[in-house]
């Protein structure tokens, strides 16, 4: 009797989290649907960084616009421009500018569109905890690298329940550290001028040109 209670108790285990996987690729499935309906999203951002073996703690605010492959990133000082052929990627700084190609069949290229979207592959997940932030009912999905060599050991993704958009990324290393990357304004379908993916050299004119290809 014992062993078939067993049996029955790791049936019905395994039934929950089929379930409860299930539940985690619909959400994902919406949020990647969601996305693809917008012509152009613009995003405020507040990221983190801790490790306290480290004693390790930063933290950093930016700002994303994306329009089809092509954006504009500011962060960390630095912006990063896309206009679906080359990247500039401009360091007040040092008063220099790289531009590169992008191969965008590249599947480890790592770009914005991307980012929206990447739980797409290369992850186990489950349904994990619902939170209540400010009032907005936020679902969280744990993500399983399937890559032994990732050196993250697992990534929660926080989704808006009524918007289907994200809210955060919580991403915790191997090595103890802990990444945070929370949106502060999700606005969609804004009007961009054309040249707003444009890079413009007249405006730097004292910057080192680095050009890589």
């Amino acid at each position: 009797m014992n062993k078939i209670l067993s049996i029955a108790i790791l049936l019905l285990v395994g039934f929950t989290t089929n379930a409860q996987d299930k539940k985690a690729k619909d959400l994902l499935d919406q949020v990647t649907a969601k996305i693809k309906t917008y012509n152009n999203v613009t995003i405020d951002f507040k990221y983190t960084l801790n490790n306290s073996k480290e004693n390790i703690n930063k933290e950093s605010k930016g700002n994303l616009m994306l329009e089809g492959n092509k954006y504009v990133l500011n962060f960390m000082g630095v912006t990063k421009i896309y206009d679906g052929k080359k990247s500039y990627t401009i360091v007040p700084e040092d008063e220099e500018i790289t531009i590169s190609s992008l191969n965008e069949k590249d599947e480890n290229a790592i770009t914005p569109q991307k980012m929206l979207t990447f739980f797409n592959a290369g992850y186990k997940f489950t349904w994990d905890i619902l939170q209540d932030v400010k009032g907005r009912k936020i679902q969280y999905i744990k993500l399983i690298p399937t890559n032994a060599k990732d050196q993250r050991k697992e990534i929660l993704l926080g989704i808006d329940s009524q918007t289907k958009n994200i809210y955060t990324v919580i991403e915790m290393g191997k090595n103890g550290t802990k990444t945070t990357l929370t949106v502060n304004s999700f606005k969609t379908n804004q009007p961009l001028s054309k040249n707003q993916f444009t890079f413009v050299a007249s405006k730097y004119p004292n910057y080192y040109i680095n050009k890589i290809d």
